[in-house]
């Protein structure tokens, strides 16, 4: 028998807001599919906000409850029968957070869970990865946000070891990023993958998924370390009107690509990867697969 659900999730990054829907479909003695069914992304960019003034403005929560309202509609509109909202690095460290979040609770009854960078790690290497990884390899999951990235080592179908650097695109346009930080990270990759013989990155964020368009590349194979750098460099000899109107890139992607792709690339190069795999997931995918994995939970428990 044949059920099909729809769940929802919303991510409130540092760069933008995303609402994803998906329809999970179960059918008895078979896998659980997730399949994407809408995509909405706002570039509200609170990490400008708070990485330089340490609070959210009036004008950027106005922007929040009006993108939460709209939210909240298209919900209501796809019948979704479940939700979560989850907040990352930006509302994690605003003075503000805590009262923003209660503000769009009021106003839109949608209520925001700000998680820590361990728990945002956790929930991202959650993803279901099983359809693009081989279980006979080493790799290095790079998940690139604006306030912060999420590393994991996945060994043999597992995960080993997960970790959240303040490491982020916003931060680094606004050059608040430590150099410590960046010794940190190379020390945390070295160290995480030297006992394996072959390691190879797989890429999330809205940034490498708009390289690998770019690419052509057929779904499943990766891009180079080469081609990678290649394209680096290109970005970087194009202004930033020039990226928009010749690179053909929206203005909020414009300006962070370039950061991005320079924590992929310093991720390939201190694991020693030569390959980068995109398979089009991140935190909203992971933030579905553990509602619906809870959901599961307490059916069973309630047996």
């Amino acid at each position: 028998m044949l059920k099909i659900l729809k769940y929802a999730a919303i991510d409130i990054g540092s760069n933008a807001v995303r609402l994803l829907i998906s329809n999970i479909i179960e059918e008895r003695d078979k896998p659980t599919i997730f399949r994407k069914s809408s995509l909405v992304r706002v570039p509200i960019r609170l990490g400008a906000d708070v990485f330089l003034n340490s609070e959210i403005s009036t004008e950027n929560t106005q922007r929040m409850i009006d993108t939460m309202q709209a939210f909240a509609l298209l919900m209501k509109s796809h019948r979704v029968d479940k939700f979560k909202a989850c907040a990352t690095s930006a509302m994690r460290e605003a003075s503000n957070g805590k009262e923003v979040s209660k503000l769009i609770l009021k106003k839109t009854g949608i209520p925001i869970d700000i998680i820590e960078g361990e728990e945002e790690a956790a929930i991202i290497a959650a993803t279901d990865l099983h359809a693009f990884i081989d279980n006979n390899k080493t790799y290095l999951y790079v998940d690139v946000g604006g306030g912060s990235s999420e590393f994991s080592v996945i060994h043999n179908g597992e995960k080993v070891v997960s970790k959240s650097f303040k490491i982020g695109t916003v931060r680094l346009l606004n050059d608040i990023v430590k150099k410590e930080t960046w010794q940190e990270l190379e020390a945390w990759i070295k160290m995480q993958t030297k006992d394996y013989e072959k390691v190879d990155v797989i890429g999330s964020g809205g940034n490498i998924n708009k390289i690998f368009k770019i690419s052509g590349k057929a779904i499943g194979k990766p891009l180079t370390y080469f081609y990678l750098t290649s394209y680096y460099n290109m970005l970087q000899s194009y202004s930033y009107e020039e990226r928009i109107t010749q690179l053909d890139l929206n203005q909020d992607r414009a300006d962070v690509i370039i950061p991005a792709t320079r924590i992929y690339l310093s991720a390939m190069k201190w694991s020693g990867a030569k390959d980068i795999y995109v398979p089009k997931i991140g935190l909203a995918d992971g933030i579905i697969k553990s509602v619906y994995n809870d959901t599961v939970l307490s059916h069973t428990k309630l047996k």
